[in-house]
């Protein structure tokens, strides 16, 4: 049989994880240290385990509602209210298994075959492939290093057609830790205010800000929320990536829609997940501070200590990346990588692997130790000294 002609083409030309592809190497090498994975190394906190073990204790292990508990949607609507300064109701919330199926179903829910989809680039490695997947055709918006790898309204305004139908707004950015401030976000909430344009807003990063200015949600600005679907979960803030739960949250009329696609594909999310989630939303702010301000010294550290090596990064204001330039080495960001971990075991991922753009860069999680971070910057350090650039 020839598969080829069986496999859907689409799905043949999907891109492979660039992410997945280091890790997976570097999980079956012996003594490597890996630096690829986005995961946080604190454990779950205490509050949301304990929930999720009592709410296996009371046998509450049934299907929840397409949409998600009750409870924990009001829980989020609170929680959007007091954190972000966002106002929805529950009937404008979905419950869904992490913030990638929320992506998913919002592309699904809105583009079809031929309509045009804005995508900032570097990037999250899944906006691509889902775009493709329902025949959308991807348009990549290049940002620069040079202005924080912010998206401007002037490179918002050369991308837009009038087969646009969505725009992916990832801030804070995975891979490049940038963020988009009020005054970066006026401009361009302006210039969208009279289309029928609707944005994704990844904010799955959006309590890990840093500099003292708290994240602000496009969806917040005047004009933006009935155009807005904002995407969010619990894996980062609140180091719940193996409980896979995330959620979106916008206009009705879109939600119902995710729903009724998540009913098909997936039926709902955890329920145990689910019955932890509103814990957590309850009772771990303090906990989110404290992996912030965690973050937030590993983060100063690293981009001080790169910067040190020659490796020119600037500082990230989200996330738990750094973004650093490579390009002194004279080696490609695969080769880097490649040479990286053969010879010195430290995984890190290349920076196309987020898109075109990224190519001349590497991707350094910071979810990891200092003690961590120390031994992989030493082992960089030799690297670079053996490669003739120290």
């Amino acid at each position: 049989m020839d598969y080829n002609n069986i496999i859907s083409r689409a799905a043949q030309e999907m891109r492979p994880s660039g992410i997945r592809k280091f890790f997976d190497i570097a999980a079956e090498m012996k003594d490597c240290i890996s630096l690829g994975v986005g995961e946080p190394d604190f454990k779950t906190p205490w509050a949301v385990r304990d929930a999720g073990i009592r709410s296996l204790e009371k046998g509450s292990t049934w299907y929840t509602s397409n949409s998600g508990l009750l409870e924990l949607r009001e829980e989020i609507c609170r929680y959007l209210s007091r954190r972000m300064g966002l106002s929805y109701e529950a009937k404008e919330t979905v419950i869904t298994v992490g913030g990638s199926e929320a992506i998913d179903m919002c592309i699904r829910a809105l583009v079809d075959p031929g309509d045009e989809v804005v995508i900032p680039e570097p990037c999250f490695v899944c906006y691509y492939p889902i775009t493709t997947l329902t025949g959308g055709v991807p348009v990549p918006v290049p940002l620069r290093a040079e202005n924080g790898f912010r998206l401007t309204v002037e490179e918002l305004e050369k991308a837009v057609t009038p087969k646009t139908k969505l725009i992916i707004f990832p801030f804070p950015c995975n891979p490049t830790g940038a963020v988009m401030r009020r005054e970066d976000l006026e401009p361009i909430a302006q210039f969208l205010r009279d289309k029928d344009i609707i944005v994704l807003s990844d904010e799955i990063y959006s309590e890990l800000t840093y500099g003292g200015e708290r994240h602000v949600s496009i969806a917040s600005m005047p004009g933006m929320k009935e155009r807005t679907v904002v995407v969010n979960g619990f894996s980062k803030a609140y180091a719940m990536t193996g409980w896979r739960l995330g959620y979106a949250c916008g206009p009705e009329p879109i939600i119902k829609v995710m729903t009724k696609i998540h009913q098909s594909a997936i039926m709902c999310a955890p329920t145990t997940s689910q019955y932890a989630a509103v814990t957590a939303l309850q009772k771990c702010d303090a906990d989110i501070e404290n992996m912030r301000s965690e973050y937030d010294m590993r983060r100063r550290w690293l981009v001080s200590r790169l910067n040190q090596l020659g490796l020119t990064c600037f500082e990230p204001e989200g996330a738990f990346y750094v973004f650093p330039s490579i390009q002194s080495t004279g080696l490609t960001s695969e080769e880097f990588c490649e040479k990286l971990l053969f010879s010195k075991k430290v995984a890190v991922v290349p920076g196309h692997a987020f898109g075109d753009s990224g190519e001349g860069h590497v991707r350094i999680s910071y979810s990891y130790s200092i003690a961590h971070l120390t031994e992989a910057l030493r082992r960089i350090e030799e690297f670079l000294k053996e490669q003739g650039c120290l």
